[in-house]
């Protein structure tokens, strides 16, 4: 009898879950198609909204694919942990792409592998800690194709010299999580380890990535421009320059904003909530690197 009811139970929930999926994708299509009939936008969060997505990338995804051809709908997007919430999971199930994702964790992949969407989409899942010295290997086993549709990178740690050693794609579209924490204008990042762990290189887990500024600043370097970020602070969005005339184009203090998100924790592990002009302080002695003057800093003396 229990055996039965415990069936039972995870078939509703199963249905449960696939009603509001399919509600979900209905409402995102309605907003699409509203997004789509806008000719300009000031800024991004005018079409943000969020099905699968942390914040609201998934409807600014769909509004930057909509404006340009993208002929090799493929995406590849690391640091995707269970893969529930992503940048790319909407791109996948609502307009068909495939892609490969990669997680440090094999209970992540195991669980991606035993998703619905493992069978019912053209996904591939890698479990692989990424470094800058595998990332193009990785990506290569893969797929041969370099013009694909789109690249996010959200890693947590050296994302800015995973993104730098990057050569064997070129994709339209590049999304990168870029930590507010450091500010609009300075171009730093934190020095490359190749075993970078957010949550062991301190316990605030606000040490980690590059700013704003230095993905501009690298994107730049690899032929994109700037198109805006996130309302909510965590997201930054490029376009190839050979694609980008559809998009307002920004500078940095102009697209930057300031991160919402107050996970930061104590050393017990405790959640602190602190906002964002409060973040530093809990750092300001680790190291950053300057990339302007090429060498590494604290960030009290830089920020």
């Amino acid at each position: 009898m229990i055996n039965r009811l415990k069936l039972l139970y995870k078939k509703l929930y199963q249905k449960f879950n696939y009603d509001v999926h399919k509600a979900l994708i209905l409402n995102a299509k309605i907003l699409i198609g509203i997004n789509n009939q806008k000719q300009s936008i000031n800024s991004l969060d005018e079409v943000e909204f969020q099905v699968f997505s942390q914040r609201g990338e998934d409807g600014i995804i769909q509004y930057i694919i909509n404006k340009i051809e993208i002929p090799n709908k493929i995406f590849v997007e690391f640091g995707v942990e269970s893969y529930v919430e992503s940048n790319t999971r909407f791109l996948l199930v609502n307009n068909n792409w495939s892609g490969l994702v990669i997680d440090g964790s094999q209970e992540y992949i195991n669980f991606i592998k035993k998703d619905f969407i493992y069978w019912k989409y053209d996904i591939t899942a890698t479990k692989s800690f990424i470094t800058k010295d595998n990332i193009n290997e990785l990506i290569s086993n893969y797929t041969q194709e370099q013009d694909i549709g789109l690249l996010s990178v959200d890693i947590d740690g050296n994302d800015y010299w995973v993104l730098e050693a990057i050569n064997c794609i070129k994709p339209r579209v590049l999304i990168c999580e870029y930590n507010s924490a450091f500010g609009a204008s300075k171009k730093v990042t934190v020095p490359y380890k190749p075993d970078f762990v957010r949550s062991k290189e301190h316990y605030s887990e606000l040490y980690f990535g590059a700013s704003l500024a230095a993905f501009c600043h690298l994107a730049e370097k690899k032929g994109y421009d700037f198109i805006g970020t996130t309302l909510a602070g965590v997201n930054a969005y490029f376009v190839r320059k050979d694609l980008s005339a559809p998009f307002k184009k920004y500078s940095c203090a102009e697209g930057y904003n300031e991160s919402a998100n107050r996970d930061s924790k104590g050393e017990n592990g405790e959640l602190l909530f602190l906002r964002h002009h409060e973040r530093l302080q809990m750092i300001n002695d680790l190291m950053v690197f300057d990339l302007e003057e090429n060498q590494t800093v604290k960030i009290k003396d830089i920020l």
